[in-house]
């Protein structure tokens, strides 16, 4: 039951993440970068929840901006399933409290998600300029969406975190030797 009111939070939450994206965010640019707050939004909630539910809502989000924007159906939503995998298991496996947790998981994928399109749409046919999106405007998107991270982190830990229950030692295994 908590599993389905997480997933319909976070769908509900990339639904509007899209929507400001499309109609607002993307249109704004600050030093020739763009903040991408659909990526730092499924980044946080995949480093949190897991891979799998990272995957699915990586691929919910990239549909959902696809469709949105009208470009090519399926290009977003296999870098951003990818991401939010890869940013899910980065969560299962290490501390996903540690503090610089989430802004490594940011600037890694930003890089990531800008080379892989560029890649996506070279393989596609469609014309492709690697020095506006990887070298003139990563930086100021870089910062811009490492900047976002702190006040997304923090609403999806709040909206999204697991209740903190007892730590119960009788589950622990017991060191042997």
């Amino acid at each position: 039951m908590i599993l389905l009111a997480d997933a319909l939070k976070a769908a509900a939450l990339l639904f509007l993440a899209v929507v400001v994206q499309a109609t607002i965010v993307g249109s704004v640019h600050v030093l020739r970068g763009t903040p991408d707050v659909v990526l730092v939004l499924l980044l946080v909630i995949a480093l949190l929840r897991g891979s799998i539910f990272g995957a699915i809502a990586g691929f919910w989000a990239g549909f959902l901006l696809d469709t949105a924007y009208l470009g090519t159906l399926g290009v977003s939503s296999l870098l951003l399933t990818l991401g939010g995998y890869w940013i899910g298991r980065y969560g299962e496996t290490t501390g996903r409290d540690r503090a610089h947790a989430p802004f490594v998981s940011v600037a890694v994928v930003t890089f990531l998600f800008a080379a892989g399109e560029l890649v996506l749409h070279f393989l596609l046919g469609e014309p492709v300029e690697a020095r506006a999106a990887l070298i003139t405007s990563m930086p100021a998107t870089l910062l811009l969406n490492l900047l976002l991270t702190v006040p997304v982190y923090a609403l999806v830990r709040r909206l999204l975190a697991p209740e903190l229950l007892p730590l119960d030692r009788s589950l622990e295994v017991p060191i042997v030797g």
